[in-house]
């Protein structure tokens, strides 16, 4: 018992250390900028594409919301002790999500460095977050609290690739010192396929809970 509240309580701090690592990222694009940050490379969409620029800040400031909305979510203490709270967290992300960060996501996706296999990873990283947050949703409308919990459990792995992408990126850098189109073509698979996998496997083992 003393082990697994440890184990959270680490799991908890490195989740809130990686939240404010995002934070002072989003926190670089304002006030709002089109050289700031990862838009210094990208003048070639804001000066051809006129809707780029809106979008993209779009999906920064959604996707801040939802992993904030999102690390309320699998708290079992809050849920049992709040549950309004939850469900408020819980509906914040989801129609954050549904509205916002997943469709602003596919759209600056078809426009990802690194190429076809970046942009096709992005737009399936999209499109897969849309798809397991609307079935969560689905799921608890229908008052099927397990498929809702698996598939917001899916739909929070790929949320937080805004998260393990740039982890990756740090290490492959640091390590083998790619090209970087070449780390833009691996980080966009390694971002959020190994999150996925993770928790495919957490829900296995604990399908019969």
């Amino acid at each position: 018992m003393m082990q697994k509240t440890i184990l959270k309580s680490i799991g908890l701090a490195g989740l809130l250390y990686f939240f404010i690592l995002m934070l002072q990222i989003t926190l670089k694009y304002f006030p709002v900028n089109s050289n700031a940050g990862f838009l210094q490379i990208k003048q070639t969409e804001i000066l051809e594409i006129k809707p780029y620029f809106f979008i993209f800040y779009i999906h920064v400031c959604a996707s801040i919301f939802t992993l904030i909305a999102g690390f309320t979510q699998f708290n079992t203490s809050l849920l049992k002790s709040h549950p309004r709270i939850h469900r408020w967290f819980g509906k914040l992300y989801v129609y954050v999500v549904l509205l916002l960060a997943s469709p602003s996501g596919l759209f600056i996706g078809c426009f990802a460095n690194g190429g076809l296999y970046s942009k096709i990873s992005f737009v399936t990283l999209a499109i897969l977050w849309f798809w397991f947050t609307l079935k969560g949703l689905l799921a608890i409308k229908r008052k099927n609290k397990k498929d809702h919990r698996t598939n917001m459990l899916r739909s929070f792995a790929l949320a937080f690739s805004a998260v393990t992408l740039r982890l990756w990126k740090v290490i492959i850098v640091y390590l083998f010192h790619p090209s970087p189109m070449d780390v833009y073509q691996i980080i966009a698979w390694l971002g959020w396929i190994p999150n996925l996998l993770i928790i495919e496997y957490y829900i296995f083992k604990h399908r019969n809970e």
